[in-house]
């Protein structure tokens, strides 16, 4: 909206112009800029923002690198920023690193990041990269112990027991089926597949 407002500074102010009671309202040149200082610090999170949202599924494994981003480009104090727009800027940053600056919150979005193959480990900070790594090996060693184990079919199996199998096949995809639901519906605010 305020970037609306400053191409259309010369019609605004010909309106008030012509107007006694509305001439008050004329923009002056503080408030130009600073239009400008929030246009220019505000106007590059407003594409990155319509970009994500044009996504079917954002997941969690994409806030460690949108923070990333943040700080070392979009919104990184610049020498020609005005004093307003490098506060701007500055405060955003502040905000969102807090924000997202628990232990917890901070190990989720490693994990998260890691698990994703778009991003791996290049945002976890490299002081944590041994215990994500630590972490992901337990995990998978302990969703492995957990799966029963099945043994492949010889071919003396598969002539008298090839029914029975195909029967335990189709109730395990059933139980999957369930798992994804459950899971799709539990983590809709996160969106599928971010694990």
């Amino acid at each position: 909206m305020g970037d609306r407002v400053l191409e259309q500074q010369k019609a605004i102010a010909q309106v008030f112009s012509g107007d006694r009671k509305a001439r008050h309202l004329t923009l002056t040149w503080q408030d130009i800029d600073v239009l400008e200082a929030i246009n220019k610090s505000l106007s590059p999170l407003v594409v990155f923002t319509d970009a994500l949202s044009g996504e079917k599924y954002v997941s969690v494994s994409f806030l460690k690198p949108t923070l990333h981003l943040f700080n070392n480009q979009i919104l990184e104090v610049q020498e020609e920023d005005t004093d307003l727009a490098k506060s701007i800027k500055r405060k955003i940053v502040d905000y969102l690193n807090e924000k997202y600056s628990d232990t917890a919150t901070q190990e989720l979005l490693d994990m998260a990041s890691a698990l994703d193959p778009r991003f791996k480990l290049k945002y976890v900070n490299e002081d944590n990269r041994g215990s994500i790594e630590d972490r992901l090996r337990a995990e998978m060693k302990n969703v492995m112990e957990n799966v029963p184990l099945e043994t492949a079919a010889t071919p003396a199996e598969d002539t008298e027991d090839a029914p029975k199998k195909k029967k335990k096949k189709k109730k395990k995809k059933k139980k999957k089926k369930g798992l994804q639901g459950q899971y799709s519906h539990t983590s809709s605010a996160t969106g599928p597949g971010h694990s």
